[in-house]
């Protein structure tokens, strides 16, 4: 395993040629400059290192033995983990066919050789500008709980996601990184369509489509945000949990714990007999804790009490 890369001081660069001389002439330039410079001389190196380090941009020579770089491209833009990754051609053909090739891959610019390391640093600059700007967008979204990932509509490919969105999708489903839940791509193929229709013909959506799941007494929700693509959407997704508004109805109303429990589900609309199904517990025990619930809040119905603790709990969200 590679050691943990700082990332706060320096961007990292990937290089991937399978000739000596141009991986020195580069790795002295780029580390001249500042960059932390990982190095790899074949494709099946390069996706280990890509995989591990998760480096800011990759400098990948098109033409080598074995896994050439359109492949390390293909296989490294497939990963949800490393699709964000620009990856920079370096090759010495320049024909139309080749050059197109790159761009299909997943290139988003290339060089020809003999390599010249000022052009190098010029292009890779222009690149790393936008890729820090994706990074941060990235962990401010993952700061502030909102988790993101960008999903191919067609076949339910992760293009990318947020360290939090992989970290959420891992321990709600079970489902390759670069795949989308099953779930969630049936309800995407469902829903994204229409929303694209009304965006492009400047209809405002009457409700943001959002689908959730739920486990364990938390809920992971998924919002569509924009297309980003012809067949591409942002998601947003965030986790809540029962269990923290439990504990405050609890605390707020002094009620014992299975009583705040049973007053949260009130408020979620179930009935006495999904309550207990819920709890593991009776109708008739679940009715036996509402009456002792009303008396506590002063009140003499459901929705009453329902009333109460909704306006209750969002006062205290508000302070």
């Amino acid at each position: 395993m590679l050691e943990h890369l700082d990332r706060s001081r320096t961007d990292v660069v990937l290089i991937v040629d399978d000739v000596p001389d141009n991986l020195s002439l580069l790795h002295d330039a780029l580390d001249e400059a500042g960059y932390t410079v990982l190095v790899a001389t074949h494709g099946e190196a390069a996706m280990q290192r890509a995989t591990q380090a998760v480096p800011d941009i990759i400098l990948l020579d098109a033409i080598m033995p074995g896994m050439d770089g359109f492949e390390v491209a293909r296989r490294l833009k497939a990963q949800a983990e490393t699709s964000h990754i620009p990856i920079v051609f370096m090759t010495g053909l320049t024909e139309t066919e080749h050059v197109v090739a790159a761009f299909q891959a997943g290139g988003v610019d290339y060089v020809t050789k003999p390599i010249r390391p000022r052009e190098v640093m010029a292009r890779i600059e222009a690149h790393m500008q936008s890729a820090r700007q994706a990074r941060q967008a990235r962990n401010a979204l993952d700061a502030f709980g909102h988790a993101s990932l960008t999903v191919r509509i067609s076949d339910g490919r992760v293009l990318w996601q947020t360290p939090l969105a992989r970290k959420l999708l891992q321990t709600y489903f079970d489902a390759p990184d670069s795949v989308a839940p099953a779930e969630l791509a049936d309800w995407l193929l469902q829903t994204a369509p229409a929303l694209s229709r009304d965006l492009a013909a400047g209809r405002p959506p009457s409700a943001v489509p959002v689908w959730t799941v739920n486990q364990a007494g938390s809920r992971l929700s998924f919002t569509l945000h924009q297309p980003t693509g012809d067949d591409e959407w942002l998601l947003v997704m965030q986790e809540s949990s029962d269990q923290a508004a439990i504990d405050a109805l609890t605390q707020e109303f002094k009620l014992t714990t299975r009583e705040g429990e049973v007053l949260y589900w009130v408020v979620r609309g179930k009935t006495n007999r999904d309550i207990g199904d819920i709890l593991g517990s009776s109708p008739a025990t679940v009715k036996k804790q509402l009456e002792h619930i009303f008396a506590k809040l002063g009140v003499e119905t459901r929705t009453a009490a329902a009333g109460l603790a909704m306006s209750r709990v969002a006062q205290l969200k508000a302070r």
